[in-house]
């Protein structure tokens, strides 16, 4: 059985989480494949919120294993934090939950130097939480990975070394006093003996269990905009978002991946600093934000909100190979009374053809727009494609035709029963 890959197709935000949530009933494993704890993905089942960061939502239904994969770099602050919250509110992880032991581990200094980085005059608009950093440091060969734990001679030395270098950027750069080697070694190894019995040889697991007929699910963190190769870049994240990233992030080979699910937000948002063609600085632009409670899971920072960008999804579908899409807060829209798609954009009076990632081109771009007539009607209790109105579906219809994808289910709210799939 082949697996199936989970994008978001936009800049982030675009509701992972509760889509994972949803269509993990159908599998057997959910992976998370790259990214840190910069990502939240919110889920509300009945009258609690769940807000994860490193583990897939997945763990949310009984029956779903989850595994973190070698992509992901991990703290392990946040990772406990999540792993005793699950277990405060009876979800069990024990035999549930598995970690690559080829994961990198993000270290203090990963952290300090991020906000120090995150401080100066070239923002760009990080979460300060080390990953780019520790990014940084796997693909200088210098990381520390979950497997380092094994060895305290090995991790010792390579701790010190790491450090003799970030200490005098501490030191002679930024007036830091440095930090302590022992003391990291020692919350390290701690750390190791506390999630020893999650760790995995996560490619093997996972092809093992292919082989043995089991379904599998692989979420990305944040959007295909802030892919480190195909996003907005120098605004993007340290990782690969997208689909091809699933497959480095996880040990799976692209011949296994049978389809690509794209999750894609009603309108856009994007959180942090750069390009943003359709962004709304005005009081429609304020009202998505409040109706679509638009502040981020991790940092609570405000969301920048603007229209649905179909030129945007186009693209995005092309680079991830989209065979579906699962479209989310379709009733923050219900408020207007005209609805705006971007449809193209133009550079110089001249219309292009195809979408611009370098950031100097995108911040000139003009979009095209058409007008819809919004439905101006709560659809929160729609259950159906047929229970939505006329204009609604028009909408719907549009903005497919616009980015030329398949729309396969909707949210109309943030509850479990508030989404369904399209007959």
């Amino acid at each position: 059985m082949g697996a199936t890959v989970l994008v978001g197709s936009q800049w982030g935000d675009e509701g992972k989480g509760k889509i994972v949530d949803l269509i993990s009933k159908e599998f057997e494993i959910v992976v998370r494949y790259q990214g840190g704890a910069n990502a939240g993905h919110t889920v509300e089942i009945g009258d609690k919120k769940y807000v994860l960061h490193l583990i897939p939502s997945g763990i949310l239904r009984d029956n779903v294993v989850c595994v973190i994969g070698n992509g992901v770099v991990i703290d392990p602050t946040a990772l406990l934090e999540e792993i005793e919250l699950l277990k405060q509110n009876n979800i069990s992880v024990d035999g549930r939950l598995f970690i690559s032991h080829n994961a990198h581990l993000i270290m203090p200094y990963h952290k300090l130097l991020d906000s120090i980085n995150e401080s100066g005059n070239n923002k760009i608009g990080t979460t300060g939480r080390g990953i780019g950093p520790c990014y940084i440091d796997k693909y200088g060969r210098k990381g520390i990975r979950i497997v380092d734990l094994l060895n305290r001679t090995e991790l010792e030395k390579k701790i010190r070394a790491n450090l003799k270098e970030k200490n005098e950027i501490l030191q002679k750069i930024h007036s830091h006093e440095g930090l302590d080697v022992d003391a990291i070694v020692k919350e390290y190894l701690e750390f190791d003996l506390t999630i020893d019995k999650y760790i995995k040889d996560a490619p093997a697991y996972l092809n093992r269990a292919m082989d043995e007929g089991k379904s599998v699910l692989l979420e990305g963190a944040q959007g295909t905009f802030l892919d480190i190769d195909h996003g907005t870049y120098p605004y993007v994240t340290s990782s690969s978002p997208t689909s091809g990233g699933a497959c480095t992030g996880s040990g799976i080979p692209p011949t296994r991946i049978d389809s690509v699910i794209g999750i894609v937000k009603a309108y856009t948002t994007r959180v942090g600093n750069g390009p943003f063609p359709t962004e709304l600085l005005d009081e429609d632009g304020e009202k998505l934000r409040k109706i679509g409670v638009e502040f981020g899971a991790t940092t609570g920072r405000p969301r920048r909100c603007g229209w649905y960008d179909a030129f945007l999804v186009a693209y995005s579908k092309m680079i991830n190979g989209i065979t579906s899409v699962a479209l989310t807060k379709l009733d923050v829209l219900s408020g207007f009374e005209k609805i705006k798609v971007c449809v193209g954009y133009e550079l110089n009076g001249k219309k292009l053809k195809t979408f611009p990632t370098n950031v100097d081109q995108l911040n000139l771009v003009t979009p095209v727009y058409e007008t819809l007539d919004g439905w101006n009607t709560d659809i929160t209790n729609c259950e159906n494609y047929d229970d939505l109105p006329a204009k609604t579906r028009d909408y719907l219809d549009f903005i497919s035709r616009q980015s030329g994808i398949k729309i396969d289910i909707v949210s109309v709210g943030p509850k479990r029963k508030q989404t369904f799939y399209v007959e």
